[in-house]
């Protein structure tokens, strides 16, 4: 099979989303520009992952370069995932990368290989067997528009048990921590 790069260079819209209830919901990672869609499949942790190191290169571009504008006319972007949402691949292998010449970041996502294993890193764009790859390039106000909401999302989930952290179940939760007491 060969591989299919989903290029979004410059993107319109680029959030992360969900669908269903808490406790099982999937997340998805969205790109559009004009009417072309391409939805990734990701793990609650990866969402987390990519905002909190977004925020850290973000900060270290604010020190290193105070005139950088981040907060610019974009608002947060609160609106749902589009429908409808195909998937396209699940996401193994991530990659965040400050373009200088261009003062842009770029976010690279790799499809787990066929049997379910990932790859340690990114394939070479020429390699033709390579997994699928979604590469999106945003503004840096793009790109804290978007981590804001992935850290809003993430926290938005089941609340933590207060001894032991896993998410609280609504129908009863078994804490590890309370040698299985039911709270």
């Amino acid at each position: 099979m060969t591989r299919t790069i989903f290029l979004f260079d410059p993107v319109e819209r680029f959030v992360a989303g969900t669908v269903g209830e808490p406790g099982d919901r999937t997340f998805f990672l969205q790109a559009r520009t004009g009417s072309r869609i391409t939805s990734v499949v990701v793990e609650k942790a990866q969402v987390f992952v990519i905002a909190e190191r977004m925020g850290l290169l973000l900060r270290e571009l604010k020190r290193t370069d105070p005139a950088l504008r981040l907060n610019s006319a974009i608002g947060s972007d609160d609106a749902p995932l589009e429908q409808p949402i195909l998937e396209e691949f699940r996401a193994g292998v991530m990659a965040l990368t400050w373009l200088s010449d261009r003062q842009l970041i770029s976010i690279e996502l790799q499809a787990l290989l066929e049997s379910g294993e990932e790859t340690e890193e990114l394939l070479s764009d020429d390699d033709e067997s390579a997994p699928d790859l979604l590469r999106v390039v945003l503004t840096p106000a793009q790109a804290e528009s978007f981590a804001k909401r992935c850290l809003a999302l993430v926290h938005a989930g089941r609340l933590p048990c207060p001894f032991c952290g896993l998410p609280l179940d609504p129908r009863g939760h078994v804490c590890p921590r309370a040698n299985g007491y039911r709270r």
